[in-house]
């Protein structure tokens, strides 16, 4: 009986699970596109724009969250159940954070398809299979790269740009079951892990990459530098990293040029000529093309908002000290 009052008790003092619905408030950056107002069933999809030095934390979820990344890619800073985990998200990449998992995230978000799933979705195809209540769990996983996950992403993103038609009801429901099955057989604790018998580059690899491309950033890289890297033929490697990072080398430098160019319009007063070659691009033409199409913004306008950002630090940190 004490153990079932304290049960409740600790209950009691938790914070509540928040809900599908009020996420959207409890965030600090609303989607760009999203499912809720069109009468789907099932998974509820919001699509987000990338985003920069968030620091957020959230209590636990009332449902299960998976995050891809269409496009683009971003460094973060994970943490939840008691562990960190950094990494760069890239395109193809996915998390998955199951409901009730306490979070915080830190670093840079990409362009993110926020995928909700309803405990109630996956419960009743777990009763359809014939698994016994008590026997599912789903994985907290960091970081992964799920070829049937992105398929259902990209499905359901395509839907949300079409114009609203009837069918899209049943379209949705089939890929909200088979997403719901997918995570079953995959993601369930109590399921055997799947292993891939495909080569894939290990982790120091990865970091030797990125450390080379970090440091060569202001002149050509080719892709025979980032084969040698690794002591791979160009051809294989082409392969090699696409099935590894999700997104082929040379855009994968660019990205790394863009993020080297934010980091110095953020932090310099060098003229944006100057960056466009300081980080690899031939002309600022090229430069303010290719950041636009990664930022969504120019760089002129990107270098606009900063310079309001670091005015209105300055002006807080001036009022500080009037104050001591």
């Amino acid at each position: 009986m004490d153990s079932i009052v304290a049960g409740n008790v600790l209950r009691s003092l938790r914070p509540k699970l928040v809900s599908i619905d009020e996420i959207l408030a409890a965030r600090p950056q609303q989607p760009i596109a999203t499912t809720r107002a069109r009468g789907w069933n099932g998974v509820t999809v919001d699509l987000h724009r990338p985003y920069f030095g968030c620091d957020e934390s959230y209590p636990g979820l009332d449902h299960h969250l998976i995050c891809y990344c269409p496009s683009g890619s971003a460094k973060l800073v994970q943490r939840r159940v008691g562990a960190v985990h950094a990494s760069v998200i890239t395109a193809g990449v996915s998390y998955i954070m199951p409901a009730d998992c306490e979070s915080t995230w830190e670093g840079d978000s990409g362009l993110s398809a926020r995928l909700r799933i309803p405990t109630s979705l996956i419960a009743s195809a777990a009763e359809q299979l014939g698994r016994r209540k008590g026997h599912v769990e789903i994985r907290n996983v960091f970081q992964v790269r799920d070829s049937v996950i992105e398929r259902l992403a990209q499905t359901l993103l395509v839907e949300m740009e079409r114009k609203a038609h009837p069918v899209q009801v049943l379209i949705v429901d089939a890929i909200s079951t088979a997403l719901t099955a997918h995570m079953l057989r995959s993601y369930n604790a109590f399921e055997p892990l799947e292993c891939s018998q495909e080569r894939a580059l290990g982790k120091l690899e990865i970091a030797r990459l990125t450390e080379f491309i970090e440091d060569n950033l202001d002149r050509t890289i080719s892709l025979e530098d980032l084969a040698s890297v690794v002591n791979v033929s160009r051809f294989h490697f082409s392969r090699l990293f696409k099935r590894s990072i999700g997104s082929t080398a040379i855009s994968f430098v660019e990205q790394c040029r863009i993020r080297r160019a934010q980091s110095l319009i953020t932090d310099t007063d060098l003229p944006l000529a100057e960056i466009a070659l300081a980080v690899g691009f031939v002309d600022q033409s090229h430069f303010t093309r290719r950041f636009h199409r990664h930022v969504g913004c120019t760089p002129a306008a990107f270098a606009r908002e900063q310079g309001r950002r670091r005015s209105a630090l300055r002006s807080a940190q001036s009022n500080g000290k009037g104050q001591r």
